[in-house]
């Protein structure tokens, strides 16, 4: 016999072996919050068991954790609500759904087209969706707003048969699945394999699948919906966002981390539906344990408020004559990989390997036969009743997030050889065996002569636009404002700032040494102030605002929090206190990398979930950008977000005495591998100011682009440069411009020099050496974007190989270098593989200077001498390649590296020591 476990409402929570000694008071009190929640409402309730708690502990009395409850539906069978709909009407189109969803990764599968397709993962959570779709997800045309679904990104084949039935997708669409560019034509959507916003762009909202990243974007969905209401942009009130996610997707350090932001920010318009079919993409995800539990005591623990959904309602009777608790006790201590084998196998081995456990148990089942314990005790996420009453709560809870944790099975409905295997993640055909199972089991009005004609290509089932059931699906879709997914971006247009707010940039410093990270937030505060455009600005910074030089927002523009502030800041008395309020406009989130871009990409697609246009603005340490949250940028990009990223205190020298893990010589590189990023690495003010009016015109004008501005900023103060009266503007958004040019002294001693962000001042350094100790002339030019630069040259190339007939296009930087005369060298903060993106188009000799390998603490000039990456060091570098073109004495560069000091790092003059940023 098993061991019986003390049975009660929840483990490891209420002492159930502590007798009720006034069990007429005990009712008092239970009457009492009856009462309190029959006047008062949920809110008023859970305050008062709030303070009740609160009162208690300052009391010292002892109250047990509530971590984990009992392995049974949360919600009893006499707490569930009214079904509101027909579920045999229902049944009926779920199972066409099923089949269309399964036949088209099957037809996917042809032996002349074999692109894969996840079958199985639709199957468990078929249910889970549906009473969304039809009772609870409103659609953007409702008057309340739209919801935002994130939906499981391997079950995307369920969300294009519902849409089938729905008439917004063909069969020939259907046929186009991952196969977006061979099936591309006039009438059809080609469809791609997973939710992707940029290859759909009218249909799918939220790139899922990168597991981990729905979780986290979800929250701060829900958390910029807060946000915007209370800054009262917008009244988002009604608006709920919901999550679909994998209970193997849980693992992911992304999936649980920011779980206490929910929490902590009382996000009750978040609901995650946890889909628990025990199984990760090869296995169990806890065969010798039980993830829901594990998951509840999670989330309960992080403040949620959870609700388990494990059993259909084929367990209710037998649950309610389970009077010993023995068939809970099963349930408790049943392990997930149990419950798997289980369900691959029939009637009889259940009876036997889990009633049969306890004779208590299988008492329970003695008069029922094999079939009866195979077809009526189903999984609750295969239960339309069961989810109903857990959507219902969720809608209904307030103060909390909710997690809904749902038992089900990977490849339910799909035949014996799917259901609930180890391998059922990767099958993604069936054979002529399973077809007609399948078909049986689903009723689908398709012959075995159909199915025979072509087992690769089983015919699609739609009944006809005027059957009932499909009837019965549009107006439920009608009546909770439209179909979903659906992207539908804003024709709303910004007010942009006046140019002359960039004046001040173009200025100059004077005497003065300013940081570009400096210049930069002074034209961002000037934003801030503009009337119209100001409040659509949300600056994102993952708690180094000091650093950044952007306290001095706290107090006029304030921390968003969204209690507000309940105490008094240390430094109240200053001018620059440490402001919170709930209708801040700073999103200060912690130190919180991964979860600021889930920020900015929740404010940079405003313009499409909530019809707002809004500007993020997220600056960081450029090191921890790309390089820790390249993911979720790319993710960003997936999703059409536009705003700013700003990298700050950006490259390998400049952030003095940091060190390894802070120096950042790559990320530019790294950008440079998503097309959806416009990279700049400005040298001064005035080119920002530029850059910065540019930006909001190519994003948020009249033709608004799809793309995220990356700007690398530094911390090293020096001198800004007035903006000249010839200034090339062209040049400065192209990529690279002329800052300072000289006519060649002789012939044959004239060099260029390329230089990028804080590198610039070496470059002018280099041209004075070269002048004054060897007579070489030079000309120098700013280089603001290597990436465009390249990008546009690879356009260039492109056409000339595709259409060799037209005129050919020269790039950018081939035209602008061919001004000159003389061999290249570039020079930057940066790896040399960023220079050298520009390598295949300079029509001279050019080599790339880089400070590659790690970054270490020292002073900038020692580092740079180190990198030889600085003045002198690109001085030198010229003179070698004049020499190599028997143009100088090859005696000159050997000369000029003894008397720069080349090899000693001590010698290095390049740069500030010091000085604030």
């Amino acid at each position: 016999m098993a061991l019986e476990r003390p049975i009660g409402p929840i483990l490891n929570g209420l002492p159930n072996q502590v007798p009720d000694t006034d069990p007429e008071e005990t009712q008092e009190w239970l009457e009492s919050l009856d009462a309190a929640i029959e006047t008062g409402g949920r809110q008023r309730a859970r305050y008062l068991m709030l303070r009740m708690l609160e009162r208690a502990r300052d009391s010292q009395v002892g109250l047990p954790s509530v971590t984990t409850t009992d392995y049974i539906n949360t919600i009893s069978p006499e707490q569930e609500p009214w079904f509101p709909g027909d579920e045999d009407m229902e049944r009926r189109y779920r199972a066409w759904m099923r089949w269309n969803a399964a036949v088209m990764v099957h037809r996917a599968q042809h032996p002349d087209i074999s692109v894969g397709g996840h079958i199985s993962t639709y199957a468990s959570q078929a249910t889970l969706w549906e009473v969304g779709f039809n009772h609870f997800w409103r659609g953007r045309d409702h008057e309340g707003g739209g919801d935002q679904i994130f939906f499981q990104g391997h079950a995307s084949p369920g969300i294009y048969a519902r849409a089938y039935l729905e008439g917004r997708l063909s069969e020939a669409d259907l046929d186009a699945f991952r196969q977006e560019k061979s099936k591309a034509r006039e009438g059809v959507t080609v469809l791609p394999s997973y939710p992707h916003p940029r290859s759909m762009p009218e249909f799918w909202q939220f790139p899922t699948v990168s597991m981990g990243l729905g979780p986290m974007n979800a929250i701060y969905q829900a958390a910029f919906n807060k946000y915007l209401h209370n800054r009262g942009l917008k009244d988002t009130s009604q608006q709920q966002v919901w999550a679909f996610l994998g209970d193997g997707e849980m693992d992911e350090p992304e999936s649980r981390g920011l779980l206490h932001v929910a929490a902590n920010d009382e996000l009750d318009n978040l609901t995650f539906v946890v889909n628990c079919n025990l199984q990760r993409l090869d296995g169990p995800v806890r065969g010798n344990g039980k993830i829901v539990q594990e998951l509840e005591s999670q989330f309960r623990g992080a403040g949620w408020n959870v609700i388990k959904v494990l059993w259909g309602r084929g367990w209710d009777n037998l649950l309610a004559k389970d009077a010993s608790g023995a068939l809970i006790n099963l349930m408790n201590t049943t392990p997930d990989g149990d419950f798997q084998t289980y369900r691959a196998n029939d009637g009889a081995w259940i009876r036997d390997h889990f009633f049969g456990r306890d004779p208590r148990t299988k008492e329970l089942v003695k008069d029922w036969s094999d079939d009866d314990i195979w077809w009526k005790l189903k999984r609750g996420g295969h239960d339309y009743r069961k989810v109903f009453a857990a959507y219902q709560a969720a809608m209904n809870h307030t103060g909390q997030p909710t997690v809904i944790l749902a038992h089900t099975i990977k490849g339910y409905s799909l035949g014996t050889h799917f259901a609930g295997r180890n391998a059922t993640h990767q099958m993604k055909k069936m054979t002529l065996e399973d077809l007609k199972g399948f078909r049986d089991s689903l009723r689908i009005p398709i012959t075995d002569e159909q199915l025979e004609a072509d087992p690769y290509a089983p015919p699609y089932y739609h009944p006809g636009e005027d059957d009932e059931a499909i009837q019965y699906l549009k107006e439920r879709r009608r009546q909770l404002g439209g179909y979903l997914p659906e992207r539908r971006p804003s024709d709303a247009r910004l007010p942009l700032p006046d140019e002359k707010i960039y004046d001040v940039a173009k200025k100059g410093s004077g005497k003065q040494n300013v940081a570009t990270t400096m210049a930069l937030v002074r034209i961002f505060k000037e934003w801030m102030r503009d009337k119209e455009f100001g409040k659509h600005l949300v600056p994102i910074i993952p708690d180094e605002a000091r650093t950044f030089g952007m306290d001095s927002f706290f107090p006029t523009a304030k921390i968003y929090n969204v209690h507000g502030q309940n105490y008094t800041s240390v430094d109240a008395d200053l001018m620059l206190a440490y402001k919170e309020s709930e209708s801040g406009q700073i999103w200060h989130v912690g130190i919180n990398e991964a979860g600021s871009v889930a920020g900015l990409t929740a404010a940079g697609t405003s313009y499409d979930t909530q019809g707002v246009p809004m500007v993020p603005f997220y600056i960081f340490y450029s090191m921890f950008g790309f390089q820790r949250t390249g993911d979720s940028i790319w993710a960003a990009a997936d999703q059409l977000t536009r705003g700013f990223m700003i990298g700050a205190t950006a490259g390998r020298t400049t952030l003095a005495g940091e060190g390894l893990q802070h120096a950042d010589g790559h990320s530019l590189l790294l950008a440079s591998s998503n097309p959806a990023i416009r990279a700049y690495d400005p040298a001064y003010a005035y080119e920002l100011a530029h850059i910065l009016p540019d930006a909001l015109r190519v994003m948020y004008g009249e033709d608004p682009q799809d793309v995220i501005y990356y700007l690398t900023v530094y911390n090293e103060p020096m001198k800004q440069p007035a903006e000249p009266d010839d200034v090339d503007v062209e040049g400065i958004l192209a990529g690279m411009h002329k800052i300072s040019g000289m006519q060649p002294a002789e012939e044959g001693k004239h060099v260029r020099l390329l230089a990028s962000g804080v590198g610039v001042p070496w470059a002018l350094e280099a041209q004075e050496l070269l002048e004054q100790d060897w007579g070489v002339s030079s000309d120098v030019w700013s280089v603001t974007s290597w990436n465009e630069l390249r990008r546009e040259a690879m356009a260039c190339d492109r056409d000339a190989f595709l259409d060799p007939q037209s005129e050919r296009r020269v790039p950018y930087v081939t035209r602008r270098l061919s001004e000159g005369t003389g061999p290249v060298v570039a020079t930057s903060d940066w790896m040399r593989a960023v220079q050298d993106q520009i390598a295949p188009w300079v029509p001279e000799d050019y080599y790339a200077l880089g400070a590659d390998g790690f970054g270490f603490a020292d002073t900038r000039p020692a580092a740079r001498r180190f990198f030889h990456i600085d003045g002198p060091s690109m001085a030198v570098k010229a003179l070698q390649m004049l020499a190599d073109r028997g143009e100088i004495d090859p005696q000159v560069p050997v000369q000029a590296a003894e008397r720069y000091r080349l090899m000693d790092v001590n010698a290095g003059t390049s740069g500030t020591a010091g000085g604030d940023a």
